[in-house]
C-alpha cells in the first residue's frame, strides 16, 4: 500500500516587479497555515517518509512551517522539474520516486497538482472528491490511496481519495 500527499504551497506574496516569481515568501497568513496543516499531519499519523518539493522559496518556506511539527522531520528534498511543472511532469517524479517511500509527500504549485490529483482518483468519498474538484486551495492537502507496493506502478484512476482537508476545514477541529 502506498500513500500519496499532495500539498499545495501555502499562501504567498504577490510579486513586486522585478521579482523573480521563485522568490515569492509566504504571507503571515501563509506560515499560520502551513504550521497548522503539519499539526493535523502529525496528530493524524499523516507522516510522510519522504518528502518532495519545488524549488520555490513560497513551497520551501511551506515545509519548513509543516515540519515543525515532525520530530524529527522526515527528510525532503528539492526537485527542481516540479516547480512550473505540468501534471505529467509531476506523475513522472513520483513514479520515480525512492522505493522506501510509502508515504511520499509532494509540495508543489496548481494548476498541476490539482489537475494530477483528478488525475489519480478513481474513488472514495464523494462530498470530498466533488469538494477537490471545485479546487485546491493554498495549504490543501489531498491524501490518495494506492493499492500497489511500487511507485513505477503509478497510473491514471489508479487511487482511491482519503482524504482532502485544507485549513478552513480543520480549523473547528482544532479549537
Amino acid at each position: 500500500m502506498r500513500r500519496l500527499l499532495l500539498l499545495r504551497h501555502s499562501e504567498s506574496e504577490r510579486s513586486d516587479p522585478g521579482m523573480s516569481d521563485q522568490d515569492r515568501m509566504l504571507t503571515e497568513r501563509g506560515r499560520l497555515d502551513a504550521r497548522s496543516i503539519g499539526v493535523y499531519m502529525a496528530r493524524h499519523a499523516i507522516i510522510p517518509d519522504q518528502v518532495l518539493m519545488s524549488p520555490a522559496l513560497r513551497a520551501q518556506e511551506t515545509w519548513k512551517q509543516a515540519a515543525a511539527a515532525f520530530k524529527p522531520a522526515p527528510p525532503a528534498q528539492s526537485v527542481d522539474r516540479l516547480y512550473d511543472a505540468t501534471a505529467h511532469t509531476i506523475f513522472n517524479v513520483i513514479a520515480e520516486a525512492p522505493t522506501h517511500a510509502d508515504n511520499l509527500l509532494v509540495i508543489g504549485h496548481n494548476p498541476a497538482l490539482h489537475e494530477l490529483a483528478m488525475l489519480l482518483i478513481a474513488s472514495g468519498d464523494i462530498d470530498a472528491r466533488e469538494f477537490l474538484r471545485e479546487k485546491l486551495p493554498t495549504s490543501g492537502l489531498v491524501v490518495i490511496e494506492f493499492a500497489f507496493e511500487d511507485w513505477t506502478k503509478l497510473h491514471p484512476h489508479a487511487g482511491r481519495l482519503e482524504r482532502f482537508v485544507n485549513p478552513k476545514s480543520i480549523a473547528p477541529a482544532t479549537n
